[in-house]
């Protein structure tokens, strides 16, 4: 069995502007190496069209307060810089991967790991696996600087970071964590 620290992940989170599909407003990108979670790093860029009232709404950013960020051209190479990891992580990693996809043409992600689905597999029986919900659950806030708020990037991908670990820490190994059944061990071998 292989430990998942050997792996180093990236754990990211996007947030869009509401328009189908989505255009990004704001990234962030948040480093696990040696099962330890680094610092975060964040951009929020000018989408090309603007924001949906109803995206303000859910994580506060406005078209005025974009406005004057760079587009995302412009910090394309720092966030290539960032996702350079083996292994990326989300919660519900289809969106936030469908966005990073959309806006860097070419680029292929690395193996995914979706929290989302890791939580459904290794923790069966709560009573929702969304992200607000297991952060509750688990106190995956606590310690967070109070200027973070749920629904922008940065809290998001740190508190996804911290719920990566505690769900490969129960996976205990690196082949669980893929959902790979455990090597069979030959007894004959054995005596």
């Amino acid at each position: 069995m292989t430990d998942w620290t050997s792996l180093n992940f990236v754990v990211v989170d996007v947030e869009g502007n509401g328009q189908q599909p989505p255009d990004l407003v704001e990234l962030a990108a948040v480093p696990v190496v040696g099962g330890v979670i680094g610092e975060p790093m964040s951009w929020l860029v000018k989408p090309e069209t603007p924001i949906k009232y109803f995206a303000t709404r859910i994580h506060g950013l406005s078209s005025k307060d974009v406005a004057n960020c760079p587009s995302f051209e412009a910090v394309k190479v720092d966030v290539l810089t960032a996702l350079s990891h083996p292994a990326i992580v989300a919660h519900n990693a289809h969106v936030d991967v469908g966005v990073l996809q959309r806006k860097l043409t070419g680029w292929e992600p690395p193996e995914v790991f979706d929290t989302l689905k890791l939580a459904r597999r290794l923790m069966p029986g709560m009573d929702s696996y969304r992200l607000g919900s297991l952060v509750e659950v688990f106190s995956l806030a606590e310690g967070l600087p109070e200027d973070l708020s749920p629904h922008r990037a940065t809290y998001d991908a740190l508190v996804a970071a911290r719920l990566f670990v505690l769900l490969a820490t129960k996976a205990h190994s690196l082949e669980e964590l893929r959902g790979q059944p455990p090597e069979k061990v030959d007894e004959d071998v054995l005596f």
